[in-house]
């Protein structure tokens, strides 16, 4: 016998000498467990299924997606942790008052009857073929219609500006 060979001979039986009952019974476990899990590849849809996960999560890594959302979920453990019971009440009552300010039947009505006005007015533009020139464009102003439209944005601008600015005419800035 070489000597590679009884180097081998000496190891195996070193490491069962050292193994105990109960280490032999948990390396039958994992074996075994492992074979199922192997088992399961040789199901093609299986089998597809996991080479396409680590396709994409190759994709991902490479795109630094991967340490991205690793990031977002380090950021969200320690928004979690960082909450108190009182801070999450308080969040929860905003929520809440946002929801009903914002979620009522006249503003849902409102956001309807604007989306309605502007699918209107482009379908109606697009079948209008511009002619162009300034002298189309006096025509334009000289209709009723034009003049109060843009009278009305005019009033609309200026209201928001109103809305912008407190009582000393400084513009209003949130934070």
């Amino acid at each position: 016998m070489s000597d590679n060979q009884e180097n081998a001979t000496q190891l195996i039986q070193a490491a069962n000498d050292a193994l105990t009952d109960g280490m032999v019974e948990r390396l039958a476990t994992t074996g075994g467990n492992a074979l199922e899990v192997l088992d399961l590849l040789n199901d093609d849809d299986t089998r597809d299924a996991v080479i396409t996960i680590l396709e994409r999560l190759t994709e991902i890594h490479r795109s630094g997606a991967l340490d991205t959302f690793f990031e977002l979920l380090t950021l969200a453990h320690g928004a979690r942790s960082a909450l108190t019971d009182s801070m999450v009440e308080r969040l929860v009552v905003w929520m809440e008052t946002m929801i009903s300010n914002v979620a009522n039947e006249h503003l849902a009505e409102f956001a309807g009857d604007t989306v309605d006005a502007m699918h209107d007015a482009a379908v109606e533009t697009a079948q209008d073929k511009a002619t162009g020139g300034l002298m189309s464009t006096l025509s334009m102003l000289s209709k009723p219609e034009t003049q109060q439209a843009l009278k009305f944005l005019m009033t609309f601008a200026a209201k928001m500006q109103k809305n912008a600015t407190d009582s000393q005419g400084n513009t209003i800035t949130n934070g």
